[in-house]
């Protein structure tokens, strides 16, 4: 039996796919598998039988990765299960910018007690009208799930679009549209786009990207899209430029003293992927990585751990074993079951970094005893038999 713990509250449509093997506790301490959406794990001290953390969403800023990879605890994130909702509100973003939706309301809100309120709008419309998004040229800077996504959506919709990804994968390279014009340079981005959105991941080398040398690129008047993560944006520097007139709006998911209420800005409180479609995905991708990782050793969508695929085990046995990726692992791996009389029948090894995953299928049911020569290997972070 599997215990699992639940750190926020999981969709009943992702839990109801837990099958009888498994178990959701309440006590984290006794839990092999962590279920997780915004709750912060960096203070959280790792419980010694934790196997494996799902983070039900994209973003892992508050899960210790590299505590849990030297713990040999792997962790999952759900990429693309949110893609979606977070390009739905996008899309809603560019046209709250093009237009002044947002102002029309308030005006009509704060003139609500006017008998005369239709003629008085005819008057003041004016100053709300904004302008269409189709032929205006729309930059995407990272062109993952919702990236391509957004850009997809906004070629339907008419814009003249810009994608720009280093680190552009196949799959996404096949998903997106021929009318994409792909640039091999952001600040092409920059220079020509009239709208920039950014769906980048926070790392160092992104932290704070659109800043006042980024913006100093822009055209004037340009429109600044955030629903990734708001340390992408010195926002400082933002507000310079929208109190300059270089940027007309900035557009953002995620509401901070900085930017909430401030003139020029459209903040959302944080609902890109807060759809029940969304967080549904969301919890079925989960616990679905979580349930064959435990079962079967396999690993798909970690952030911390090469991803890594045998299928279901068809002999005695299957062991994991976690490890430094440094040589001469496999040689001492081996060498420890020959030494046992223990014949590999099948053996795969990953590296991620400074990280390895090694699986190995046996034809005789692996033993305790042949566990704890493997945890002795210099290097080796953790052993488990999964079957």
């Amino acid at each position: 039996m599997f215990k699992i713990n639940c750190l926020n509250p999981i969709s009943d449509v992702g839990l109801k796919n837990f099958s009888k093997l498994y178990e959701v506790t309440t006590d984290v301490k006794e839990a092999q598998g962590i279920l997780v959406r915004s709750a912060s794990m960096h203070e959280m001290e790792i419980p010694e039988n934790l196997l494996a953390v799902a983070r039900a969403g994209a973003g892992v800023n508050n899960i210790p990765l590299d505590k849990c990879a030297e713990k040999g605890v792997v962790v999952f994130n759900t990429p693309g299960a949110n893609a979606n909702g977070v390009k739905e509100l996008v899309i809603a973003g560019l046209l709250l910018a093009a237009r002044d939706v947002v102002g029309g309301i308030d005006w009509v809100k704060a003139n609500s007690d006017n008998t005369d309120i239709a003629k008085a709008a005819e008057k003041e419309k004016k100053n709300f009208a904004g302008s269409e998004i189709m032929g205006k040229k729309l930059g995407v800077i990272g062109l993952g799930a919702i990236g391509v996504k957004v850009a997809n959506a906004a070629v339907a919709l008419g814009m003249d679009v810009y994608g720009y990804d280093p680190y552009l994968s196949v799959n996404a390279a096949w998903s997106l549209s021929r009318s994409v014009k792909h640039v091999l340079n952001v600040d092409d981005i920059y220079a020509q786009c009239d709208y920039i959105t950014i769906h980048v991941p926070l790392l160092d080398s992104t932290k704070g990207m659109i800043n006042a040398v980024s913006i100093a690129k822009m055209k004037e008047g340009v429109v600044i899209l955030n629903f990734a993560r708001d340390l992408l944006a010195n926002e400082k520097d933002v507000l310079e430029g929208l109190q300059s007139g270089k940027i007309a709006r900035y557009v953002s998911d995620f509401p901070n003293p900085t930017t909430a209420g401030q003139k020029g800005c459209i903040v959302i409180p944080h609902l890109g992927a807060s759809t029940e479609e969304s967080e549904d995905n969301c919890a079925v991708m989960a616990v679905q990585e979580l349930m064959d990782y435990l079962e079967n050793g396999n690993i798909r969508n970690s952030v911390n751990y090469p991803a890594c695929d045998m299928g279901v085990c068809s002999k005695a046995g299957r062991v994991a074993i976690f490890h430094k990726n440094i040589a001469n692992m496999i040689t001492q791996f081996t060498a420890a079951f020959g030494e046992k009389g223990i014949n590999i029948s099948e053996m795969t090894n990953k590296s991620r970094g400074d990280v390895a995953y090694t699986m190995i299928d046996v034809e005789s049911a692996p033993t305790e005893d042949m566990m704890e020569v493997l945890r002795r290997i210099e290097g080796v972070f953790r052993v488990r038999i999964v079957k």
